[in-house]
């Protein structure tokens, strides 16, 4: 079954409109659902829609509602939600061409792949695609999906290209709020060359496929664990979250070699060039 879009529409570039369609580039990873227990019963917990004096309600009964007053709200049904006019509910224009370099990663939210509709449309994707990458440069538009309106990137990505949603402004905590208490001391400069060291030897090209989710291989252990033991409890680490208190000041000459000492390197060591011819030998070095 072919997947559904998320978003059909049309790019806009001045004069030119090129429909697409634009599918998530991500998925929900593995993961542990778990639901609440009546634990004396063993029932599981439901939640119902309840109006106070009145009890449970039909779904079909409830609509959203914005409080104007106290306890006065404006009903909205979906139809008049839907029916919104917003022209970047169908329109994605491109205002802005900025470099990738001037997006702070903080800003990027959710990628989307972006393809042309149909095969009328693909000649004017193409172009779009090979300007930004000729150009390098990421346009900037607003897109309406799912109840909201987003900024977005767009970028070519292969054949393709790849729309990423951003983060607006005030949905960005200020860094320098959280960071003001760190010093301006300069790091001592042989420390700062081991440690320059060490990145440059466990550095390598990204390869997600070498991480795993271990937290939810955990959980499995876990729960097979407490089968296995018939529901008895099952701590598995009694250590503390927190650090330990007390002075936390090491020797981080030493242990910055060690970690050198015992780092395998990332990158692909070089090729071994074929052994040289003997040359005559040379009086030794004092």
């Amino acid at each position: 079954m072919a997947a559904r879009p998320s978003w059909r529409g049309q790019i806009r570039l001045a004069l030119v409109s090129i429909p697409v369609e634009i599918f998530p580039a991500t998925k929900s990873g593995r993961s542990i659902a778990f639901h609440q227990v009546h634990e004396p019963s063993g029932q599981r917990v439901r939640y119902e829609k309840i109006v106070p004096g009145i009890g449970p309600v039909d779904r079909d009964e409830i609509l959203k509602g914005y409080e104007v007053g106290k306890g006065e709200y404006v009903l909205l049904d979906p139809e008049e939600i839907e029916k919104v006019k917003l022209e970047s509910r169908r329109t994605l224009e491109l205002t802005q061409f900025v470099d990738l370099s001037d997006i702070d990663p903080i800003y990027y939210d959710k990628p989307y792949f972006v393809v042309p509709a149909d095969d009328l449309a693909e000649e004017a994707f193409i172009v779009l695609r090979e300007a930004l990458k000729k150009a390098k440069k990421v346009g900037i538009g607003q897109l309406a999906m799912r109840g909201q309106e987003y900024v977005v990137s767009l970028k070519p990505c292969g054949r393709g290209m790849v729309l990423e949603t951003l983060r607006y402004a005030d949905e960005v905590n200020k860094a320098s709020s959280y960071f003001r208490d760190i010093g301006d001391a300069k790091p001592d400069p042989d420390l700062l060359d081991l440690a320059s060291t060490l990145i440059d030897k466990k550095a390598s090209g990204f390869d997600a496929s070498t991480f795993e989710n271990r937290y939810i291989d955990a959980l499995k252990s876990l729960i097979a664990e407490k089968q296995k033991k018939k529901g008895k409890r099952v701590i598995q680490d009694d250590s503390p979250d927190r650090p330990a208190k007390g002075s936390n000041v090491i020797d981080l000459m030493a242990a910055l070699k060690k970690s050198l000492e015992s780092a395998p390197s990332g990158a692909k060591a070089p090729a071994k060039k074929a052994p040289a011819k003997k040359a005559a030998p040379a009086k030794k070095r004092a």
